[in-house]
């Protein structure tokens, strides 16, 4: 079998990461690296002896406006799929690369897979949620990570309660030509390994390594946050007014933004420590030693409820309700006397059980693929 998957994001180089190598012991994979991320930091740092094979094709979508850069990764994925004839192609998540993905594999009339299926949060402004639902719509196979998930596929129409079931280890449920199947999530797998193997590295920030447990670490990079003058500063207003130290990797995107609003003097401020974006196995350590976790990024939610640290997020919904369910992730908003009384709260989250899988997501995709394209 030949698989051809498509990355362009850090967050779908980590899972790569544990897909690939599962895939390869029995099959033949293409990794296609679509350009989305450029900044070293975001991609080539992954493919330097972290464990993600050297993509062998790579699309220079790079600096473009979205438009754009979705027609450049679609014109060299559909290239590449009509040169090397996959049985299946495989996306991750919710990302431009994944639309860009899903459209060239249904356009070269070639199979699709989608790890992170049936996520959703409910917010249709946000171009993952309609990224999520087309791209379900166009998939032959569904690896969820959760049984809310395949819930929410059930829902929708785009599977039903009824069909057939992979094995003792997943759930699946089928309709026509579809198949859902909870798998837990890879990137479960991903950090179970990291941990396992002791490879949480610390990183030394402002020329000493950070106490654990003494500073709060913050990401922002969406849209919604990062875009508007207000909302951005409205964020690191509220960051500085806390009153504790923050550690604050700072995404490429809402770089160029502070410098772009004159929002620079909030990151000079006693508080706040400023670093470059930090490679997997650190940013596990920033997040495993922080006290709370404030963020808008949907892998450091679950990478929170992994590591059982508060998380405190910047949205007004998630695709990861469990964790909110449990009390272990605090919806805000952009709003400062939330994100204030949130930071201050006493946390009281159930982290009992997990439910995103067990940490083997990546040998049931390989094994459930196999299964689907190699049947007998």
């Amino acid at each position: 079998m030949k698989i051809a998957a498509v990355a362009g994001t850090r967050p779908q180089f980590i899972k790569a990461m544990m897909v690939s190598r599962a895939v390869r012991e029995k099959h033949k994979e293409i990794l296609i690296h679509t350009g989305q991320h450029y900044d070293p930091n975001m991609s080539q740092v992954f493919f330097c002896g972290r464990g993600c094979p050297a993509p062998d094709y790579y699309i220079d979508a790079g600096q473009d406006t979205p438009g754009r850069q979705l027609g450049k990764m679609f014109d060299g994925l559909k290239a590449v799929f009509d040169r090397e004839k996959p049985d299946v192609v495989l996306v991750y998540g919710d990302s431009r690369s994944t639309l860009a993905g899903a459209l060239a594999a249904s356009k070269t009339g070639v199979p699709l897979a989608h790890i992170e299926a049936g996520l959703r949060c409910g917010n249709h402004a946000m171009p993952e949620e309609f990224i999520r639902e087309l791209t379900d719509y166009l998939s032959a196979i569904l690896f969820c990570p959760s049984a809310a998930a395949v819930r929410n596929l059930n829902k929708e129409g785009v599977v039903s309660t009824t069909g057939a079931i992979f094995g003792k280890e997943a759930d699946a449920v089928r309709f026509g030509a579809s198949i859902a199947v909870n798998v837990g999530d890879v990137m479960y797998d991903a950090l179970q390994e990291c941990l396992e193997r002791s490879k949480c590295l610390p990183p030394q920030v402002g020329g000493k390594f950070p106490e654990p447990g003494g500073y709060l670490l913050v990401t922002v990079h969406r849209a919604e946050n990062t875009d508007k003058k207000e909302r951005l500063s409205v964020v690191l207003e509220s960051l500085v007014a806390l009153g504790e130290k923050v550690v604050f990797p700072v995404h490429p995107r809402t770089k160029k933004k502070i410098s772009e609003f004159n929002l620079g003097g909030y990151l000079s401020h006693p508080n706040m420590t400023v670093i470059e974006p930090v490679g997997y196995e650190e940013m596990i350590w920033l997040c495993k030693n922080a006290r709370k976790i404030i963020t808008d990024s949907g892998g450091l939610q679950k990478e929170a409820f992994f590591l059982q640290v508060p998380c405190i997020t910047l949205r007004e919904e998630t695709e990861w309700t469990e964790t909110v369910e449990r009390g272990c992730n605090v919806l805000v908003g952009c709003e400062r006397r939330r994100i204030r009384d949130a930071v201050g709260a006493s946390a009281r989250g159930d982290w009992s059980g997990c439910p995103y899988g067990q940490g083997n997501a990546s040998r049931l995709i390989s094994r459930l693929l196999e299964e689907y394209f190699c049947p007998g």
